[in-house]
């Protein structure tokens, strides 16, 4: 799984992801090799590297305006990079964009779903998009939406759903097609107790299949209990990545982080 800083990616993984014609072997899932991205003459994201293996789930934190969301933005290949590079499963998202997005589910912040659609329309749409089959897409929008308690509302409009309802569909939507990569942003705003337990063990089962989970959250606690390793960024810069353990040391995660912004404020 290993997690390396500003600099080289660490190139581990599972052969269990050797299918279909992608790499697998000593490759991890994702690798994010030197990346950089500027914004006219800012550079936002400068030089950071990171793997994330099968059966792991990776942590991303920082302060707002960090870099996180334009990482993970050019992760999920919807935003273009100036440096460096950014592979999933041995294909890289530059020249093989499709390839990619095949294999990837998205869970954003902020869920932007057609409201005109209803729940099951929504779910549909998106089993349509990764070629699930009708068999499939029906007992896994059954067994999905069950777990997260929305199943008695598909048919409604989701232009009456409230935002936890939209957060419930989207990541119903992002385990539709069996994706080998879950990029999760702030997947927890927004559920209630039940659903957050729900979902926790839901990406404990992801994993447990062979799945990468890579999770950015501002919940250091959770991300603290869920991650196996994890990095912090800061000022568009890795300042710690390794095992969540070794990472936090005898503190608490969030000890740590504010132990890093107080030096970065003080240097």
């Amino acid at each position: 799984m290993g997690a390396t800083q500003n600099g080289d990616a660490t190139q581990n993984g599972d052969s269990r992801y050797a299918t279909a014609g992608w790499a697998g072997g000593e490759q991890p899932i994702l690798v994010v090799d030197r990346y950089a991205k500027s914004y006219g003459g800012r550079r936002a994201v400068d030089g950071v590297s990171l793997s994330v293996g099968a059966g792991s789930v990776f942590g991303f934190v920082g302060h707002n305006g960090a870099g996180k969301t334009t990482l993970i933005r050019s992760i999920v290949g919807a935003l273009a990079f100036n440096e460096g590079d950014i592979r999933i499963c041995g294909r890289s998202v530059r020249s093989n964009p499709v390839d990619c997005k095949r294999v990837v589910a998205y869970v954003p912040d902020n869920p932007d779903v057609y409201g005109f659609l209803t729940g099951s329309q929504y779910l549909n749409y998106v089993a349509d998009l990764f070629g699930v089959g009708v068999q499939e897409r029906r007992e896994r929008i059954a067994h999905y939406a069950g777990r997260l308690g929305i199943d008695g509302r598909l048919g409604e409009l989701v232009s009456a759903y409230s935002h936890g309802m939209r957060q419930k569909l989207v990541l119903v939507g992002a385990f539709l097609h069996d994706p080998r990569l879950l990029v999760l942003d702030e997947p927890f705003v927004g559920l209630d107790p039940e659903a957050a337990y729900e979902l926790r063990t839901m990406m404990q089962e992801f994993v447990a299949r062979g799945g990468a989970i890579f999770l950015s959250s501002h919940v250091l606690d959770t991300v603290e209990k869920l991650c196996d390793e994890v990095a912090i960024i800061r000022r568009g810069r890795i300042v710690r990545v390794g095992p969540t353990e070794e990472v936090r040391g005898d503190e608490s995660l969030e000890q740590v982080f504010l132990e890093l912004a107080r030096e970065v404020r003080n240097g």
